[in-house]
């Protein structure tokens, strides 16, 4: 019963509300260690649920000193899959109605100096079409801020070269335009006459595609990171979303107003890039207290 709902509940994230694979492998683990832990306690029907029941699976996951970050996301995903079963009619009741997340670590996200993403930016290697490749992947990610899922998404047919934009499919299926500048426009020309066609192996609307001339995949964007990084004995481990932090945070450090990022970024909210005000503070104190004269005097 719980297995049948759960893979109905991914189906209807996917078909219904157009979540990425990765958002949805997500929900299927976080669900799957709840199944997990109601066969490990003798729990086989809905109406055995409670909010004991989840109090007890939240203190389980604490045990296993997962994150406060990690137990929110399974508290969302169950919220998520009861409305799903309320909606449907397959439960009289939710036990997640009085379950609050636990209170975040104040952790920001991590981000590249402008000097270290020039230094990365200059990793790959132009002479060939994989290096090309490298290149304006870091750049695209880099220059618009888009989302992995959201690169791997784009179609050569959203590019316009004469608005200098990008339409790129966010969450929820929601469309936005993102914009690039003269470094994205000539990497853009050169992949698109030089490498892409190496990759292509058969017609695809796709703008990245991998070795076989299918459309790339989030994980395999992280792999070719992860393996320029190794290659060019980086001394810093980045991921995808490190771009897009950095993004926000160099838009905001020179001069950007709050709203324009949050529209190019794409958040629904705009506390949730509310976020990125603070990594500039914080840039702004390191530098006076190494800057000014008085500021490390005992």
């Amino acid at each position: 019963m719980f297995q049948e709902d759960k893979d109905a509940f991914l189906s209807f994230l996917e078909t219904q509300k157009g979540y990425s694979s990765h958002t949805i492998l997500n929900y299927c683990k976080d669900l799957e260690s709840f199944f997990e832990f109601l066969n490990r306690e003798d729990i086989h029907f809905y109406n055995e649920i409670d909010y004991k029941v989840i109090r007890n699976y939240l203190n389980f996951l604490d045990e296993k000193n997962f994150s406060k970050t990690t137990i929110a996301r399974h508290i969302s995903s169950l919220r998520s899959f009861y409305r799903y079963l309320l909606k449907e009619e397959k439960v009289s009741k939710n036990p997640m109605l009085f379950i609050s997340n636990p209170k975040p670590d104040k952790k920001l996200p991590k981000f590249l100096y402008e000097g270290e993403v020039e230094k990365l930016l200059a990793m790959p290697k132009l002479d060939n079409p994989k290096g090309i490749r490298e290149a304006l992947l870091l750049e695209f990610l880099y220059s618009t801020g888009v989302r992995v899922s959201e690169l791997c998404s784009v179609k050569i047919k959203d590019i316009s070269f004469s608005e200098k934009s990008v339409k790129v499919l966010g969450k929820g299926n929601k469309e936005r335009y993102v914009y690039f500048g003269k470094q994205l426009d000539e990497l853009l020309k050169r992949y698109l006459k030089e490498a892409r066609p190496y990759f292509e192996k058969q017609k695809n609307e796709y703008l990245f595609l991998n070795d076989s001339g299918n459309p790339l995949h989030d994980r395999r964007v992280r792999a070719i990171i992860d393996e320029l990084l190794k290659r060019s004995c980086a001394d810093f481990h980045i991921s995808p979303h490190t771009l897009r932090h950095s993004f926000a945070t160099h838009m905001l450090n020179n001069g950007a107003d709050l709203k324009t990022v949050q529209e190019l970024l794409g958040h629904a909210d705009l506390s949730t890039t509310q976020i990125y005000t603070h990594i500039s503070n914080e840039r702004l104190r390191s530098v006076y207290l190494n800057a000014h004269p008085r500021a490390h005097k005992k």
